[in-house]
């Protein structure tokens, strides 16, 4: 039973970019995160401990982006991608969007996308 779970919108306050301005004041991402697994046994046993953890996933994802202090999205989102797959062997497959709100003036925001599969 294969499904999936996620969160969207979760905002990250973190220094992200390469202007200096960007190096200096934390600004705000928006992750979009869908994680693909088996939900058989969370879905019969109704137990987290079968399921993925999204307060998890959430407090890992916010981690590391404030840790690494990326200076690109595009680098945030492929090692996002990485750590989701490595810390929860469950998963099969990780789709994220990055979205960075004050990227561009005259736009909504920038974004980036990816999708990983378990190899």
């Amino acid at each position: 039973m294969i499904g999936t779970a996620g969160l969207q919108g979760l905002r990250v306050e973190c220094l992200v970019g390469i202007h200096p301005h960007e190096r200096a004041t934390p600004q705000s991402v928006l992750f979009d995160i869908e994680l693909d697994y088996d939900f058989a046994a969370a879905a019969t046993g109704d137990a987290i401990e079968a399921a993925v953890d999204y307060t998890a996933v959430a407090s890992q994802v916010t981690e590391l982006a404030i840790r690494r202090q990326f200076q690109l999205i595009e680098t945030m989102v492929e090692e996002s991608a990485a750590m989701l797959l490595s810390r929860f062997p469950q998963v099969t497959r990780v789709r994220i969007e990055i979205r960075k709100p004050a990227a561009v003036p005259a736009a909504a925001c920038s974004l980036v996308r990816v999708e990983r599969v378990r190899s």
